[in-house]
C-alpha cells in the first residue's frame, strides 16, 4: 500500500492539533482547579532563553498552515500573535485546523518534488515537497508540541504520553 502526500501530510497535521489542543484543555481544568490565573501558563518558559508556551503553540501552528498551503501553493493564513491564555491559545489551534480540513487531496497529492523555498531573513532553504514534510514540517510540529508538553507536565498538569498521542 502506498501513503499519499495527502495522507501523510493533513490528516496527521489535525491530529497532532488535536492532541496539542487536548493538552491545552488539560492544562485549562488544572489551572481552574488551581485557582492558577489563566495567561500563567501562556508565559511559561521551560528556560529563560526559550519560547514561552504561547510562542511553542503559535510555532505548531504556523508550521502546520505553512506547510500545507506551501505544498498546495495557495496564500498561507496571517495570524496575529496576540494569544495572552489557554482560551485564546485554543481558538488558534481551532482556526488552524479549519484552515486544513479546507483542503482536498487532489491539492496535495502529487507534490513529492515539488520546490519549496524558505526565507528567514537572508538566508533561504530549498526542499522538495516531501522532503519538507517529513524533514520539516512534521518535526518541528511534534517539537512545539512535545515542548508544551514538557512544560505543563513540569508545572503539575496531569498529563501523560496518551494524552500526547491522542487518539492515532
Amino acid at each position: 500500500m502506498t501513503i499519499s502526500m495527502y495522507q501523510a501530510s493533513v490528516p496527521r497535521l489535525i491530529n497532532g492539533l488535536i492532541n496539542l489542543s487536548h493538552l491545552l484543555d488539560k492544562a485549562q481544568t488544572h489551572a481552574e482547579a488551581k485557582k492558577i490565573d489563566p495567561t500563567v501558563f501562556a508565559s511559561m518558559r521551560l528556560y529563560p532563553d526559550m519560547f514561552p508556551l504561547s510562542r511553542q503553540v503559535q510555532i505548531a501552528c504556523d508550521v502546520c498552515k505553512g506547510l500545507v498551503a506551501r505544498l498546495a501553493g495557495v496564500e498561507i493564513p496571517a495570524h496575529e500573535d496576540t494569544e495572552k491564555d489557554l482560551k485564546d491559545l485554543q481558538a488558534r489551534i481551532a482556526k488552524t485546523i479549519a484552515f486544513l480540513e479546507s483542503f482536498k487531496p487532489e491539492q496535495i497529492n502529487g507534490t513529492e518534488d515539488k520546490d519549496i523555498v524558505i526565507k528567514r531573513g537572508e538566508k533561504e532553504t530549498h526542499y522538495k515537497g516531501m522532503q519538507f514534510l517529513l524533514g520539516h514540517g512534521l518535526p518541528n510540529l511534534y517539537f512545539h508540541t512535545t515542548t508544551t508538553y514538557s512544560m505543563l507536565r513540569a508545572s503539575g498538569v496531569e498529563i501523560g504520553k496518551s494524552d500526547y498521542l491522542g487518539k492515532i
